[in-house]
């Protein structure tokens, strides 16, 4: 609940971000700065979901990073992924917190067709899956147990697909939950089930069918972040991926059973995005810059000294107006460890990542990896060239914008090289050894449909549904 005191700072804050406005202004007037201008607008709303991970945009407002750029911002909560989408693209806002797969999937035409860019990665990792009690007690039967007496991690599909089988078998179905179509959870949930032989099921736009669910062993639908673990309690699914704080929240009320995290599934990889519309980023771009060199300072702050400001970011976005969960619930993930089965708490120290391993460079080949999962499962409907996923993957992942931004923070001395030991050994392209996929299977960029040969389930080659 909101408090008094709390409505007041929030009442006063805008006075004191016009105050602190103007004196930036006036520094930025009679101080050396680096290249970029002015913006050409500085009143902005940005958008985000509840979901630990918009964290970057909270800190880079409390901790007044916009407003040394000269930027008056408001944040807004919004209700689910496609109104984010929708808001963006018609200008009520001017830019937001996004799924990876929204910039992706809108410009190539899928579900809305909107050319959307990103010059800003939020985050690494961050995600998991969670299933029912009744689930769990089936599957750990067939989770092997170490040396140590605690359960192997990571839990593998192989796991679940007993189970999953068993209820086909009954004649019932399997249904569990994702955020969104093109939500990076949609494609970890599908490679997860499938590296365990449980088929998710395609996609078939040209005829009309996105439910995603052909020939799917496990119904897969879209539930909204917040409402995950009652949809969970309810019975209306048996399983969901989603960010933080959903699958902690489920241990903490005891309804559900974390059992794996993206980061086992493929590690260190793009997971939220800052995403504008192109026409927006051509018409401001001086603002854009400034808007990145902001959240660029804020992932530094969130990842410093050994990640030593979490709890307090926590606690930030724990008040109603960002995630509104309670401390604990978003403390557990945030500050390095995630529980499991009740009281199985393991060390996770890269379960959400949001500067180090350069984190908030838009790699073409993390845009790649997500466009060979749309044509995998059918969303993209048809073959494409290798050069195509490629060509995309620089319409829509803009790293010039974010190394213009890190070259003023190093010009005005706000930030040093040495906070960016990658940025000038990078094309673009991580190396193929550098994400680990839960499977073993090795990702290069550089070859998208021979990546896509490997899969036992998934489209590849010339097939169609």
């Amino acid at each position: 609940m909101t408090t008094t005191t709390d409505k007041i700072s929030r009442l006063l804050r805008p006075i004191a971000k016009t105050t602190l406005a103007i004196a930036t202004a006036f520094s930025l007037l009679t101080s050396a700065h680096a290249e970029t201008g002015p913006a050409e607008k500085d009143t902005l709303k940005f958008g985000f979901i509840k979901l630990t991970d918009m964290i970057p945009l909270a800190v880079a407002y409390e901790n007044g990073y916009f407003d040394d750029e000269g930027l008056s911002v408001e944040l807004e909560a919004q209700a689910n992924w496609k109104v984010v989408l929708d808001r963006v693209i018609t200008g009520e806002l001017d830019g937001s917190h996004m799924l990876a797969g929204q910039p992706i999937g809108s410009t190539i035409g899928f579900g809305t067709n909107a050319h959307i860019v990103t010059s800003f990665v939020m985050d690494l990792n961050g995600n998991g899956l969670t299933v029912a009690n009744d689930v769990w007690k089936k599957m750990k039967k067939n989770v092997p147990v170490g040396a140590d007496g605690k359960l192997v991690h990571p839990i593998k599909a192989d796991a679940l697909k007993p189970v999953v089988m068993a209820a086909k078998d009954a004649g019932q179905t399997f249904p569990m939950g994702m955020v969104f179509p093109v939500s990076t959870h949609n494609y970890e949930i599908r490679y997860w089930l499938a590296a365990g032989g449980i088929h998710p099921g395609f996609y078939a736009p040209a005829k009309g069918d996105i439910t995603g669910q052909i020939k799917a062993d496990v119904l897969l639908s879209v539930t909204p972040p917040p409402q995950m673990p009652a949809t969970l309690e309810a019975g209306t699914i048996k399983g969901y991926m989603v960010g933080e704080p959903w699958n902690q929240q489920a241990v903490f009320r005891g309804i559900g059973v974390p059992v794996v995290t993206n980061n086992d599934i493929h590690s260190n990889f793009t997971e939220k995005v800052f995403g504008v519309t192109k026409e927006w980023a051509d018409k401001y771009p001086n603002t854009h810059i400034r808007v990145v060199k902001s959240l660029i300072r804020a992932a530094k702050w969130l990842d410093e000294n050994n990640n030593a400001n979490r709890s307090a970011a926590a606690k930030m976005i724990s008040a109603s107006h960002y995630v509104g969960a309670d401390y604990k619930v978003i403390a557990n993930s945030m500050t390095g460890v995630f529980e499991y089965d009740r009281g199985d708490v393991r060390k996770q120290p890269d379960f959400n990542v949001f500067f180090r391993y350069n984190a908030n460079m838009p790699y073409y080949s993390d845009a790649i990896w997500y466009l060979t999962q749309m044509r995998r499962w059918g969303q993209i409907a048809e073959p494409k060239p290798d050069s195509w996923y490629t060509e995309t993957a620089k319409k829509i992942f803009l790293p010039e914008v974010y190394r213009q931004a890190v070259k003023d923070l190093i010009a005005e001395g706000k930030m040093s090289a040495a906070d960016f030991p990658e940025l000038d050994k990078t094309d673009g392209f991580r190396k193929p050894e550098d994400t680990k996929f839960i499977d073993g299977k090795v990702f290069d960029a550089t070859k998208p449909n021979d990546y896509l040969k490997q899969f036992e389930i998934g489209l590849k080659g010339d097939e169609q549904i």
